[in-house]
């Protein structure tokens, strides 16, 4: 979608806030609460090729998001109470909860000092390989690859490729062009692509994603305070769409597995890897709910319904990322109203609201 576009789609959200909007839809489709979905949580980066920007916000954005949902008037409640306001009658008061995908460094670093100074619960998603040290965060490398070099050679079905990349824009197309095909590959053959890449380019792949990663000492540290709950974002972080059942239920067990060993308690909530409709099957929701999971989280836009009306094993969440930083329009949006992530970029650090 262009930028005209996006532009205008952030405009009509700032607008149905100044127009009361929100009240509008909160009386027709407000629901019972909405989770938030975070990722990054880092200081800004510089520098005109940032196709990650999107998983990223910074620490002062999050401090604004937490004030500005107790100053709204929202609880913010555990996973397990979102769970259980979600089967229930509908309370005056709506809920919020926060969650943060991956696991990474920079959430116990940057993100839990601002999460416990508020006092606030939280949910972390763990893909148990990564503190492991043996998880591949393919698209750090990706990106890695592109932001050092201007020519860039692989192999894509069989056939050397090579392109060559000095604009920003071109690197930001050939990202979104590699982490696509990358995406589509069954695991065993994106690891050979993505190691073959790395290899052509000296990049480590391997030091990359244990850097970005926390280790079992962090995870053990968050899991201390009765206010975080850790969750299973499986074991490698696959593509579920693209594994074979058997596969797909493996990484879902032993997620929820090694998890409930390494912390001698019970793991009761998942996230769908990647999370969107195109990366899990109707059969992934049966596997988690059969696994014993709770809940499952998706990346899928929208608030969760009471009483039932909501599948705990696919519950939608409201992506907040470097794009989108108007708190007005995280209000609109908190109401029920959804729109496509890839289409949604306001202008940024409108800190009002």
């Amino acid at each position: 979608m262009s930028s005209d576009n996006r532009w205008l789609r952030s405009a009509r959200l700032e607008l149905a806030y100044f127009s009361g909007g929100t009240l509008v839809a909160s009386r027709a489709r407000r629901g019972a609460g909405a989770i938030l979905r975070f990722e990054r949580v880092r200081p800004r980066r510089k520098g005109p090729f940032q196709p990650l920007k999107h998983a990223e916000i910074t620490p002062r954005f999050l401090d604004q998001v937490i004030r500005k949902l107790k100053r709204w008037g929202y609880d913010i409640v555990s996973l397990d109470e979102a769970c259980a306001r979600a089967v229930q009658l509908p309370e005056v008061r709506r809920f919020a909860c926060l969650t943060f995908d991956g696991a990474w460094k920079d959430l116990i670093v940057n993100a839990y000092p601002v999460l416990a100074r508020h006092g606030v619960p939280f949910t972390v998603f763990v893909p148990t390989a990564f503190p492991d040290g043996l998880g591949e965060a393919w698209w750090l490398a990706l990106e890695a690859v592109i932001a050092r070099e201007a020519r860039i050679s692989l192999v894509i079905d069989r056939r050397e490729q090579r392109f060559s990349v000095f604009k920003p824009a071109e690197k930001a197309e050939l990202f979104a062009y590699l982490s696509g095909w990358l995406r589509k590959l069954p695991p065993a053959e994106l690891s050979v692509a993505i190691r073959d890449l790395c290899s052509r380019h000296s990049v480590d792949l391997a030091a990359l994603s244990r850097e970005a990663s926390m280790d079992w000492a962090d995870i053990n540290r968050l899991a201390a305070d009765p206010n975080v709950t850790i969750g299973s974002a499986t074991v490698h972080h696959p593509v579920l769409a693209h594994v074979k059942d058997a596969e797909a239920q493996r990484e879902i067990a032993m997620g929820k597995a090694v998890l409930e060993t390494a912390l001698r308690r019970p793991v009761r909530h998942m996230a769908y890897p990647f999370g969107d409709a195109e990366s899990f099957r109707r059969s992934d929701v049966v596997l988690a709910e059969q696994a014993g999971f709770v809940s499952a989280v998706t990346t899928i836009g929208g608030v969760v319904q009471s009483e039932g009306r909501t599948n705990l094993h696919m519950l939608p969440r409201i992506a907040w990322d470097g794009r989108s930083r108007s708190l007005r329009a995280l209000k609109v949006l908190m109401t029920g109203v959804t729109l496509p992530r890839q289409e949604f970029a306001p202008r940024p650090e409108l800190d009002l609201g």
